[in-house]
């Protein structure tokens, strides 16, 4: 009989068997399945009735000076169930809101230190910061154009608000505020030579800012260094 062995054979697997081997496919369904979350801006039942790019800013007491508070598109916002309207705007890019109230019989849009493009006014009861607050606003246009639009349609809207509160007027009226679709937009009339000329006087206005924060920076540094 013969004592001899019978030979091992070595077994290679494929790169592709490995695979198999050290990856098998399992599936697993979800432990929780979420439902999709509705998101409200409350801004559902309102339409705009007037829309403009505007930097808007508030003043500061305890600090005595305006502080930027964002940029983007100035809103007035007509309710159409109860007919009132509100000043809405949201910051570019975050959305966040910076300014929120009605507008009210006590409001007086003034001119901003001269100027023919910027309007200041005090809010009694401003809401932008899930806080009612009074606030002293100011807003600034690119032109003196469009800041001469949104005092004609600002005091249009504060006397229809008026005449709702007196009961002389009720929602959907013939008198009720129309939209104003021709708003002189700078987003909309992108392209345009008008809104090229917006956007560079925009540019300088904020270099000027720069130039003035900077400057003010420079004279409160020495007195700080003498303390």
């Amino acid at each position: 009989m013969s004592s001899a062995t019978e030979p091992t054979v070595a077994v290679q697997h494929t790169e592709e068997e490995k695979v198999d081997e050290a990856e098998p496919d399992v599936h697993f369904e979800p432990v929780i399945t979420l439902k999709e979350v509705e998101v409200k801006t409350f801004e559902e039942d309102e339409v705009p009735i007037f829309k403009m790019r505007a930097k808007l800013f508030r003043f500061d007491k305890p600090a005595v000076e305006w502080k930027e508070r964002g940029t983007g598109d100035m809103r007035l916002m007509l309710n159409q169930s109860t007919g009132k309207i509100r000043v809405l705007m949201r910051r570019d890019k975050t959305l966040k809101i910076c300014a929120n109230h009605i507008i009210t019989e006590d409001m007086k849009l003034a001119p901003n230190v001269g100027s023919d493009r910027s309007w200041v006014w005090t809010a009694l009861a401003d809401f932008s910061e899930e806080e009612v607050k009074p606030e002293m606003l100011a807003i600034r246009f690119a032109n003196a154009e469009n800041a001469q639009r949104f005092k004609a349609k600002f005091e249009e809207a504060q006397k229809w608000n008026i005449a709702l509160v007196a009961g002389t007027a009720k929602p959907g009226d013939a008198a009720q505020p129309k939209a104003e679709h021709d708003a002189g937009d700078v987003v909309a009339e992108a392209g345009s030579k008008k809104a090229e000329e917006a956007k560079k006087e925009e540019k300088k206005e904020e270099k000027k800012d720069e130039e003035a924060k900077k400057a003010a920076d420079e004279t409160a540094a020495p007195a700080k260094k003498d303390e």
